[in-house]
């Protein structure tokens, strides 16, 4: 699936393909919580880096989260410079994907038929979990990847 975000001031846009766009998996993690959850949990979906075009480049900022042992992660929180969105997560350790914050597509999205609620064990107390009775609960990360979980629902783009 073709999927185009931008920032609130739209001084970022940018585009990807997807294969795997339903925004099912919500991370109640503190970096999440703190960076993208007003709600208490942030939303990233899965694509193709290589298929990564952004237009606005120059204001595009990069944040390394620092870890509970005073380490910083390797993954880069892309986010604007202009108005503070967030727009997408890179990790290293998967270059062939670009995780965009739900947040920040434009493109309308399918609804995902149940969710996962991972990293749970460091939900905020005031944070509720909702959802429906078929979703998945973890207190950490789930085996399942997104991939994984669009394979077993039938879902791929």
């Amino acid at each position: 699936m073709h999927l185009e975000g931008s920032c609130h001031c739209r001084a970022v846009r940018f585009c990807l393909e997807s294969p795997h766009p339903y925004p099912y998996q919500r991370c109640y993690c503190s970096i999440c919580r703190k960076t993208q959850g007003a709600g208490g949990y942030a939303i990233n979906l899965s694509g193709d880096a290589k298929s990564l075009k952004v237009h606005g480049t120059r204001h595009v900022r990069i944040y390394h989260a620092r870890m509970e042992d005073g380490s910083k992660s390797s993954a880069e929180r892309h986010f604007c410079g202009v108005c503070g969105s967030g727009l997408w997560l890179f990790s290293p350790e998967w270059p062939e994907l670009i995780h965009p914050f739900a947040s920040a597509i434009d493109t309308e999205l399918p609804v995902p038929p149940e969710h996962t609620h991972l990293l749970l064990g460091s939900r905020a107390a005031w944070v509720e979990v909702q959802g429906n009775p078929q979703d998945q609960h973890f207190d950490g990360y789930p085996e399942e990847s997104i991939a994984q979980w669009h394979q077993r629902l039938a879902l791929e783009a």
